[in-house]
């Protein structure tokens, strides 16, 4: 039966398997394969270019729970002009932002950490948004060989997203 139920969601969520509760879900991020944290949970129909989005439980005090998504895009820009899309989608005022480099799957990537006041659109080019202050945004891009590149964020009010950062980069190093 749990076979059969994990064949089910693994249809309808595109790509996730159910694990044991304790672990979350086996996800693929192209042909990197990991397990999710438990509180990552999975939406049915992830939004607009999304290949994966999760929803990660607010901590007492924030307002929304944070948001996971994953894509998979082919000719999106360079590493660099994603970096500076996913900045400006911060107020510039009291932003800070901070890029590491780390190996995901073995293969290089960019991790871009900002906080600040987050400016929340319907969709990417609605000329209007909703300014969320102390917000916070973890970013991972990388390329494979094949010139397929990868996006993973981590968006939500600063102390959900600090409570989550230590699972959400031991999932980046897990990815394999």
């Amino acid at each position: 039966m749990r076979s059969v139920l994990t064949a089910v969601l693994t249809v309808a969520f595109g790509g996730v398997a159910l694990a044991d509760d304790k672990k979350g879900a086996e996800v693929k991020v192209g042909a990197l394969k990991a397990t999710t944290p438990g509180n990552w949970n999975a939406l049915a129909k992830p939004g607009m270019m999304r290949t994966l989005q999760f929803t990660v439980p607010k901590v007492a005090g924030d307002k929304e729970d944070a948001d996971i998504s994953v894509f998979e895009l082919k000719s999106a820009g360079t590493v660099e002009q994603n970096l500076k899309r996913q900045l400006a989608k911060f107020d510039e005022e009291g932003r800070k932002e901070k890029v590491e480099k780390l190996k995901v799957g073995g293969v290089d990537a960019s991790y871009q950490d900002v906080t600040g006041t987050f400016l929340k659109k319907a969709f990417p080019m609605a000329p209007k948004a909703t300014p969320l202050a102390d917000y916070r945004q973890l970013y991972v891009v990388w390329e494979n060989k094949d010139g397929e590149q990868y996006y993973i964020w981590l968006v939500g009010p600063s102390k959900t997203v600090a409570a989550n950062k230590k699972a959400f980069d031991e999932f980046l190093k897990a990815l394999k």
